[in-house]
């Protein structure tokens, strides 16, 4: 069995759902050693999350950040926790909801991603700042 383990700091990106899949395989390469196994790509923030979805059409990723601004909007006077803006109780919630990793089968050295599947971090905050990954690689 082998195992790989990466850190990697995504640069601050604006409000949204972004496409990552390039960054995180360019961060593990070492994943081409592995004929059948398994990636984990966790995040370390409970403000943005990540998820698994249409890599091809940008249209999506305006309607996941339409869909999740009308079902957890903001100033809701509900909220209790909002020391740090009226962003930031939504973005905890919407993270909850989507979660804060993503398992990925690997396959004959390569991420077994269908063809219109792409990795997204799911930035939840107006100024979420830099994001940090740790992405796992193990397998035979």
């Amino acid at each position: 069995m082998q195992i790989y383990q990466q850190a990697l700091q995504l640069r601050e990106r604006k409000r949204g759902f972004h496409l990552i899949t390039a960054d995180v395989l360019n961060a593990i390469p070492q994943i081409s050693e592995i004929k059948t196994g398994i990636m984990q790509v966790f995040i370390q923030h409970t403000s943005a999350s990540l998820t698994i979805n249409e890599n091809a059409d940008p249209t999506v990723r305006h309607d996941f950040e339409t869909y999740f601004s009308k079902s957890v909007p903001e100033n809701d006077p509900d909220y209790l926790h909002n020391d740090e803006g009226p962003d930031d109780m939504p973005a905890h919630l919407k993270a909850a909801l989507l979660g804060s990793s993503v398992m990925i089968p690997i396959r004959n050295g390569r991420p077994a991603l269908g063809i219109w599947q792409g990795i997204y971090l799911c930035e939840h905050r107006n100024y979420g700042g830099a994001r940090n990954l740790i992405i796992t690689a193990w397998g035979e």
